[in-house]
């Protein structure tokens, strides 16, 4: 029945069956950055407006366009977190993690939430899995993360994939680079668009973040900032590459990529997809190594990068798990308490069981079982009882064996983990040995 309600233009929702894939590709993400030591953090969806005005930066397309403010009960401007990396910040700097034995090391998953025009992959409410790495400023860590995201990527079976890398320099270079960008862009000011004319006066390095394909253009023909780097920034840069070298990862450098944030320092990377279309970044970050001082804290450098699910989950070869769950089909009172006792039993055991309340046939329930696309029924009626036997069947080979009543948790465990078919087992010779 329509009731003339639906979800808001550019949100999404994840029903049963697709969740099942994102819990998946969310265990893998869990499974690798563990192994690479880092810690689940997770802060509030909402934020003073402040904290993402002051660190994502006032010209980004972020803050002047996207972003979901309102003003609380309490007359404070509040925002839907657009990004996840201030939040991060502010609470190191809030609990004082910093002075905490444990390398600063996290990752998190989460919505975020972006007033964008919806398109393949893009949502306003979309949901990222994010990595940060604080107080390390060598190189080699910047690989070593690209290595994860690479082999992360390769465990959600993504091979169609090409990295990109480059520096944005620093405080030291940049204003220099960024004064001779505005000087040759002011030469090509009346073919830029509307924006792209704004950033130019307020901040020329985001004129590399434009989609209008004249304006893409006009920036190729613009400095390259790979060629005004200091000679720090330049240590740094062919460090990443050295270690890239070292980890056997191929990459481009890209000299325009300057990613949409205001903070980013020395690295910046994408990997893209070519299968995505027009917006084709898989992931992407950056090194932000003044980000902490900026809200107040410690001089401590970062480093992370920020992936889409959606996104990675369009272009994802991975499937769901196989869901393996045993249906309860009974016949009377006496039989429908013994199923209710042996299902809560099975569930203690991690074993999905399903057991439904309405009156039905013999036939209704087992209709119900193929609907559901359930592995194995069990089957219990007055007869059954006095035998002392269930009816076990598997409900893809429609094989079905009588089952001693101490003998069926040991036979489900078996089926469970794959071990044999039901065909196969042997209770009275195998399964009590």
């Amino acid at each position: 029945m329509k009731t003339g309600l639906t979800a808001l233009k550019g949100t999404k929702d994840i029903l049963p069956a697709e969740a099942r894939l994102w819990q998946k590709a969310e265990a893998l993400c869990r499974e690798i950055f563990e192994a690479y030591g880092y810690r689940e953090i997770r802060t509030p969806i909402i934020e003073p407006t402040e904290l993402f005005i002051k660190g994502t930066g006032e010209t980004t397309d972020i803050v002047t366009k996207e972003m979901y403010t309102f003003t609380d009960k309490g007359g404070r401007s509040i925002t839907l977190r657009p990004e996840y990396t201030p939040s991060v910040v502010r609470a190191i700097i809030e609990h004082r993690l910093y002075l905490q034995p444990s390398p600063l090391r996290f990752y998190y998953f989460g919505p975020m939430f972006r007033h964008d025009r919806p398109q393949r992959g893009r949502y306003r409410q979309f949901h990222q899995v994010d990595v940060e790495v604080f107080g390390e400023s060598d190189p080699a860590l910047d690989a070593e993360i690209l290595e994860m995201a690479d082999y992360l990527l390769d465990r959600l079976e993504i091979k169609n994939r090409e990295l990109l890398i480059n520096s944005v320099g620093c405080p030291v270079c940049r204003p220099s680079y960024l004064a001779f960008l505005r000087q040759e862009a002011e030469k090509l000011k009346s073919q830029l668009c509307q924006d792209c004319q704004r950033r130019l006066e307020l901040n020329p390095l985001r004129l590399f973040d434009c989609k209008e394909p004249t304006c893409q253009g006009i920036t190729q023909s613009l400095p390259k900032i790979t060629d005004h780097l200091c000679p720090d920034c330049q240590r740094h840069f062919d460090g990443l590459r050295r270690w890239l070298d070292f980890y056997r990862l191929s990459y481009r450098v890209e000299p325009r990529l300057v990613r949409g944030l205001d903070y980013y320092t020395r690295t910046t990377f994408e990997i893209i997809s070519p299968d995505l279309g027009a917006q084709n970044a898989l992931l992407g970050g950056g090194r932000y190594d003044h980000l902490m001082k900026l809200y107040g804290g410690p001089d401590i450098c970062g480093i992370g990068f920020a992936m889409g699910l959606e996104r990675v989950l369009s272009v994802a070869k991975i499937s769901g798990d196989e869901e393996k769950t045993i249906y309860f089909a009974y016949l009377g009172e006496r039989a429908k308490e013994y199923c209710l006792q042996l299902c809560r039993e099975l569930r203690r055991l991690g074993l999905s069981s399903i057991i439904e309340y309405k009156e039905r046939s013999l036939k209704e329930q087992l209709g119900r079982a193929n609907k559901l696309g359930i592995s194995w029924t069990i089957i219990l009626g007055e007869e059954e009882l006095t035998q002392g036997v269930v009816q076990l069947k598997e409900m893809a080979s429609g094989e079905q064996k009588a089952v001693p009543l101490d003998q069926i948790i040991r036979v489900l465990k078996i089926l469970e983990r794959g071990q044999k078919k039901l065909a196969d087992i042997d209770w009275q010779n195998r399964v009590n040995r």
